[in-house]
C-alpha cells in the first residue's frame, strides 16, 4: 500500500463490494430474500451442511466465501487470540466507549447508520459487534463447528443490502458521498475496531507488547478481507494504518445531530446495563477520556464530575496488572474475571440469545441522506504522520 492521499481515497469511495453486491442484487431480482434469510438462520457454524432450497446464488456466494484467505499466518492469529484473552475487558471497553461513539463522529457513516432497522435498538448493534468478536477469538474459529465465518459472510451480505436500498431508493447522493458502505469507510471501520482499539488501551494505561499490537491489528485486516475489504487498499502495518485513519479522520469526522441521537442512545443503553445509578455519569466520562473532548463535543457528550476521576483508571489498571504479573493465581482470577466481565456485558446486550445478521427487505422509511501474548513492555502508538487541524484533535 502506498501512502493514502485525497485522490486514492476519494477512489475508495466510488467502489463496494462486487461479489456481495452482485449476490444481493439477484436475490432481490428474484424475490428471494425472504426465503434466504428463513434458511440462513440453519448456516450458523462451520462445516454444517447448507439447506435443501437455497437460492443457487446464495449457495455459490456461501461455497466462494467459506474459507478465510490463503494468505493467513496461522501463528499470528493464536498470538492476537491470546492478546484478546489476556485484554478481553480492556478491549471490550475499548469497543465500547471509543469505537462505537467513534462511527458517530463521522456525519455520512452516522446518517447511514440510521438506515439500519436495529439502531432504535443499539443493544442490537453492540450484541453483534461483541458477539462478533468473542466469535473471531475463539480457539477454534476457522474449524468445523465454530460461528465466526457464517457470521461474516452474513455481516458482507448485510452491507451489500444496505449499499443495494440505498442506492436504489433514491436515498443517497452518490455524486456527493460517493458508494454507501465504500471501501473507504469499510478500512475506516476497521481502523476504529483495531488501531483505535490499540490507542484506548493505551491511553487507558494497558501495558501491552508491540508483538500483540500487531498480532491484533493482523487479526482485523483477516476479517476485512473476510468482509469485502480490498486487501490492495488495506494498510498492512500499524504506521500505515495511523496514516490512514488521520487522513479519514481529517476528511469526514465532525457534528451532526444523527451522530449525537446515536450517541444518546448508546449512553442510556450503557447506563441501563451499569448496576444502579451512582456510576451513571462514568459513562459519559469514560467515552469522553477516551474519544477526546472535541469529538465528545462534536457527539453531545455530557461533562461530568467524573471526568476528572476517570483519569485515574490507569493507575487502578496498574495496580492490577502488578498483581497478574507477580501471581500465576492473581492472574488466573484476573483472566476469569475479565472473561465473565465480557460475557455479562454480551448477555446484558443480547438477553441471553444468539443474534441472527438478516439481510433487511427494506429501510427505515424515515432514513433520508441527500446532503453531504503476554506484556512485556508498553507499546506506543504511531505518530501522527499529517498536520491535525485544530478542531479534530483528540482532546
Amino acid at each position: 500500500m502506498t501512502s493514502p492521499d485525497e485522490e486514492s481515497a476519494n477512489a475508495l469511495r466510488r467502489v463496494g463490494d462486487e461479489l456481495a453486491d452482485a449476490t444481493v442484487a439477484t436475490l432481490f431480482e428474484r424475490g428471494e430474500v425472504g426465503k434466504f434469510n428463513t434458511l440462513m438462520r440453519y448456516v450458523s457454524t462451520v462445516g454444517a451442511p447448507l439447506p435443501d432450497g437455497l437460492p443457487d446464488v446464495a449457495r455459490e456466494y456461501l461455497e466462494a466465501t467459506a474459507a478465510p484467505p490463503d494468505w493467513v499466518d496461522w501463528d499470528e492469529m493464536e498470538r492476537a487470540r491470546l492478546f484478546f484473552t489476556d485484554n478481553n475487558v480492556h478491549i471490550a471497553t475499548a469497543l465500547s466507549f471509543a469505537s462505537m461513539p467513534a462511527c458517530y463522529v463521522v456525519p455520512h457513516v452516522a446518517k447511514l447508520l440510521s438506515a439500519s432497522h436495529g439502531l432504535s435498538y443499539p443493544s442490537k448493534r453492540m450484541a453483534e459487534t461483541g458477539q462478533f468478536t468473542v466469535y473471531l477469538m475463539q480457539p477454534d474459529a476457522f474449524e468445523a463447528g465454530s460461528r465466526f465465518v457464517p457470521a461474516a459472510q452474513k455481516v458482507r451480505l448485510l452491507h451489500a443490502s444496505i449499499r443495494h436500498h440505498l442506492k436504489r431508493g433514491g436515498h443517497w447522493d452518490s455524486d456527493a458521498l460517493g458508494t454507501p458502505i465504500c471501501q473507504e469507510d469499510m478500512i475506516g471501520g476497521q481502523m476504529f475496531f483495531s488501531l483505535l482499539v490499540l490507542d484506548s488501551l493505551h491511553r487507558l494505561g494497558v501495558h501491552m507488547s508491540s508483538e500483540g499490537a500487531d498480532a491484533y491489528y493482523y487479526a482485523w485486516r483477516v476479517v476485512g478481507a473476510m468482509l469485502g475489504v480490498d486487501q490492495d487498499a488495506v494498510p498492512k502495518t500499524l504506521d500505515e494504518a495511523r496514516q490512514f485513519l488521520d487522513l479519514y479522520m481529517v476528511r469526514h469526522m465532525g457534528p451532526s445531530p444523527e451522530g449525537a441521537h446515536l450517541t444518546r442512545q448508546l449512553i442510556d443503553l450503557y447506563e441501563e446495563v451499569v448496576p444502579g445509578t451512582l456510576f451513571d455519569p462514568l459513562v459519559s466520562a469514560l467515552i469522553r477520556h477516551l474519544v477526546g473532548d472535541t469529538c465528545a463535543d462534536w457527539l453531545q457528550v455530557p461533562r461530568t464530575s467524573w471526568d476528572t476521576a476517570v483519569r485515574a483508571v490507569p493507575h487502578l489498571l496498574g495496580v492490577l496488572e502488578s498483581i497478574e504479573d507477580h501471581s500465576p493465581l492473581g492472574a488466573w482470577a484476573l483472566d476469569r474475571i475479565g472473561h465473565l466481565t465480557t460475557l455479562f456485558e454480551l448477555s446484558s446486550l443480547t438477553r441471553g440469545r444468539v443474534m441472527h445478521y438478516a439481510v433487511p427487505e427494506q429501510l427505515r422509511k424515515e432514513y433520508d441522506v441527500s446532503t453531504a501474548v503476554r506484556r512485556t513492555s508498553r507499546w506506543v502508538p504511531p505518530a501522527a504522520t499529517i498536520p491535525r487541524r485544530p478542531s479534530h484533535g483528540s482532546g
